[in-house]
C-alpha cells in the first residue's frame, strides 16, 4: 500500500487556518449604515488624547464608528515642532508620512533616532518611549496614524531625560536583508 499526503481539498499555501467563523447574517438595513463608513476630512474629531507638541484627530475608533480593533486618524507637527516623550501603552502603531519629514527618536533616554519621509511607514511596538519631530523647519508634518485597538491611549512621559546626541539607526528588512 502506497500512503500519499495530498492536501485538503481546497486549500492553498497562502491560506491560513486562524479559527474564523462564518460572518453573521446581514443586519436588517442590509448593512446600510452599518457597512462602509467614509469620514471626511473635515469632520475628523479632535476630542482625543493628546500629546504636547502634536495634534491628533480620530477618524476611526470605537465611539465613532463601532470599530473594535483599531484606531485611526491624523497627526499634525508644526514646522521645527517636537512633541514630548511618550508612548501608547499596549498598543502597536504604524505611522504613515503624507507631506513632510519625520524625524523618530526612541528608546529609555531618546538614544535612537530616523528620518522618515512622504511614502514612508513607521512602526512603533507597545511601550517603546518616543518622541515624533518634524525635522523640517518650515513644512508642517502630515502623517495618517493607525493603533491596533480602538483606545486612545497616549502616556505622557514628562520626567524622561534624553542624551545629548542620539545614535543613528538604520532598518534592516529581516525578511530581506541586504
Amino acid at each position: 500500500m502506497s500512503s500519499s499526503t495530498n492536501p485538503p481539498e481546497h486549500s492553498h499555501s497562502h491560506d491560513h487556518d486562524h479559527g474564523h467563523d462564518h460572518p453573521p447574517p446581514p443586519p436588517a438595513d442590509s448593512w446600510k449604515t452599518t457597512g462602509v463608513r467614509v469620514i471626511p476630512s473635515t469632520s475628523l474629531d479632535s476630542n482625543t488624547a493628546q500629546t504636547p507638541g502634536m495634534d491628533r484627530a480620530a477618524a476611526i475608533n470605537f465611539a465613532r464608528t463601532g470599530a473594535q480593533k483599531l484606531w485611526a486618524g491624523t497627526v499634525h507637527i508644526h514646522p521645527d515642532a517636537k512633541t514630548g516623550a511618550h508612548h501608547h501603552g499596549h498598543l502597536e502603531s504604524v505611522i504613515y508620512v503624507v507631506k513632510g519629514r519625520a524625524r523618530m527618536r526612541w528608546g529609555e533616554q531618546l538614544e535612537f533616532t530616523a528620518e522618515a519621509g512622504p511614502g514612508d511607514f513607521i512602526f512603533v511596538p507597545p511601550y517603546v518611549p518616543h518622541q515624533e519631530i518634524n525635522a523640517s523647519p518650515d513644512e508642517v508634518l502630515e502623517c495618517v496614524l493607525v493603533r491596533s485597538d480602538s483606545e486612545a491611549i497616549a502616556i505622557n512621559l514628562p520626567d524622561l531625560e534624553p542624551v545629548e546626541r542620539p545614535e543613528a539607526v538604520k532598518w534592516i528588512d529581516p525578511t530581506h536583508p541586504v
